[in-house]
């Protein structure tokens, strides 16, 4: 559900701990936007040398999906906390703001939940390929820094998850 503009700015709602995690999320979906950026140039370069002089940038496609990986974890926990998700409403447009509150207050629980199991997976997966040493074909990157960049991300996404599940259920005096 949408809330009503007061024209204090994104999170003015927030307690101290949802303003942190706000702007934790906000750095990190800048974060994430300057590497897209970066890959996208790396690409553009890659492909123009490609076709004009014949040398493209060795391990172009390796740096877009190790960027791409981290960049695209990046904007989950910023997205969720400004109530950007994609919502379907169907069936809830004619219920009453306490039910809406607490669908939005669970559904943000299991955001909480997803980003928690991510986290927890994207690390173990990291430490294995860690352990047994793999590398990018052409630059010889360790995948396993490649994965690990995004644990953060989705441990963000779970307190945001968290977060925006309480703040939900206490802002709203949600009743099941």
């Amino acid at each position: 559900m949408q809330e009503p503009s007061s024209g204090a700015g994104p999170g003015a709602e927030f307690g101290p701990l949802g303003r942190a995690l706000l702007a934790a999320s906000q750095w990190t979906a800048i974060a994430g936007g300057v590497i897209f950026i970066a890959v996208v140039l790396i690409s553009v370069v890659s492909i123009v040398g490609r076709k004009v002089a014949g040398l493209p940038v060795p391990g172009d496609v390796e740096m877009l999906q190790m960027g791409a990986a981290f960049a695209s974890a990046a904007f989950f926990a910023y997205t969720h906390m400004m109530r950007g998700d994609v919502k379907v409403d169907l069936f809830t447009n004619r219920l009453g703001p306490n039910k809406i509150a607490f669908l939005d207050a669970v559904g943000s629980l299991l955001v909480g939940l997803f980003g928690a199991l991510i986290a927890w997976r994207a690390w173990a997966g990291a430490m294995a390929v860690k352990e047994v040493g793999e590398t990018s074909a052409i630059l010889e990157l360790p995948v396993w820094v490649a994965e690990v960049l995004m644990v953060p991300s989705f441990a963000l996404l779970a307190a945001a998850g968290f977060y925006m599940c309480v703040h939900t259920w206490s802002r709203r005096g949600v009743k099941a």
